[in-house]
């Protein structure tokens, strides 16, 4: 009875969002500037949060800089959304209009020669829209995450991500599936910029002017799997349309002598820095 609940949910809410995605992409806008509107002018939604983490982030900025940032994010992070449901019913050709990859051959030629690609970003612009880049490559791509407790939304996402052919695959079977020797060459491709559970000395850096934990998973799985590493910079060219720059930061995840992680918060940085509203600054990222 159950599981025949939440088919009937999960596909009630999937109907739900179909219809609405099929409205052309500047009606859906309109929705999210509603959306914005309620958000941040009046549910004033994390705004204390936000605010804090971009003084904290560039405290060279002025108040009126760092105000005009904060409503820039909240306009476009709502206008994600409109995006996230144009992406079900939105065609292959329409998506590769809208998100271009620069340099993504590179991750062919590492899994060309045998050889696993760890691609690691940031929270930077709509990440979720990166579920297009299997149309880009030639390689088997796979988004890692986290799967969410609630079962609906969380076979949503999964058929979201999974439509243009990535393969999403949760967190704590990566490593397992690497390694097997039955398991092709491949991309996996990491959201690497979130504060882990606990801060120590080993995964404590300095990131955006602060005393940050960063999980070092992408370097440790790297070393262990001999895997190449590319950064992923996202650039927001205009509303609805991006940029994926693919960046190496190393060959050999083993032999290679580089600190991975130092790396690509460098890279991170610069992201963040050249489109400062992009990033996801709601997120309380230095709760720890």
């Amino acid at each position: 009875m159950k599981q025949l609940l939440q088919a009937v949910g999960y596909y009630t809410v999937y109907g739900g969002i179909f219809i609405f995605s099929i409205l052309p992409l500047s009606i859906l806008y309109l929705f999210s500037d509603l959306a914005f509107f309620f958000v941040y002018h009046i549910a004033g939604y994390r705004r204390a949060v936000v605010v804090q983490n971009l003084s904290r982030a560039f405290p060279e900025k002025r108040y009126s800089e760092i105000n005009r940032i904060n409503k820039t994010f909240y306009r476009v992070f709502t206008g994600y959304f409109a995006e996230i449901a144009k992406m079900i019913s939105a065609s292959a050709r329409q998506m590769e209009q809208r998100v271009r990859f620069k340099n993504a051959q590179i991750i062919d030629e590492y899994t060309g020669r045998g050889k696993n690609v760890i691609i690691a970003l940031g929270h930077c612009g709509n990440w979720e829209m990166l579920s297009t880049a299997p149309l880009a490559l030639k390689s088997d791509i796979y988004a890692v995450y986290k799967p969410l407790r609630n079962r609906i939304f969380n076979r949503l996402m999964i058929r979201i991500r999974s439509r243009f052919g990535m393969k999403p695959i949760p967190s704590d079977a990566v490593t397992r599936h690497i390694l097997n020797r039955d398991s092709p060459a491949a991309a996996y491709l990491f959201l690497a910029d979130q504060c882990p559970g606990r801060v120590t000395k080993e995964n404590k850096y300095t990131f955006l002017n602060q005393e940050s934990g960063m999980y070092k998973g992408i370097e440790k799985l790297a070393k262990k799997t001999d895997s190449a590493v590319v950064f992923f910079h996202i650039t927001h060219r205009e509303r609805g349309h991006y940029l994926i720059e693919c960046i190496p930061i190393c060959e050999n995840g083993r032999t290679d002598k580089i600190d991975i992680i130092p790396v690509f918060i460098q890279l991170l940085e610069k992201n963040i820095r050249e489109k400062p509203h992009g990033w996801l600054w709601s997120h309380k990222r230095w709760k720890r």
